[in-house]
């Protein structure tokens, strides 16, 4: 039996709670609207509602400002990252299959001209 707290879309979290889930602020989490990467529901008295599904995209943008990264190329990232996720489960529906090189989660190898560093002279 499904129910609507199955779903991962279903705006289910408050900002608090989801800020707490998740362990960042509430400003954070406004932040991320702002930058056009979540846009929360909004409960009949106005307050924020997130799904599951958009406090894993926080979760992610999160871990790669930790790595460095600027918070408008880690929302780019993320979004990227969420499409093909969504291309890839479409493609599944449609009946097709994804080979080991579809897989997003493998990085993609550097050519070998590039990996090679060369900063003396032989």
């Amino acid at each position: 039996m499904s129910t609507t707290f199955d779903d991962a879309d279903f705006p289910a979290y408050t900002m608090g709670r989801a800020a707490e889930m998740i362990g960042v602020t509430p400003a954070f989490l406004r932040s991320l609207g702002a930058a056009g990467l979540l846009k929360p529901e909004r409960s009949l008295g106005g307050h924020r509602r997130y799904s599951r599904h958009q406090l894993q995209l926080a979760g992610r943008v999160r871990q790669l400002l930790d790595e460095g990264i600027l918070l408008a190329a880690a929302c780019r990232i993320v979004t990227l990252e969420d499409r093909l996720a969504a291309a890839h489960r479409r493609i599944i529906e449609l009946g097709g299959t994804l080979t080991p090189e579809d897989n997003a989660d493998l990085p993609t190898p550097t050519h070998p001209d590039i990996s090679t560093t060369n900063y003396y002279r032989t």
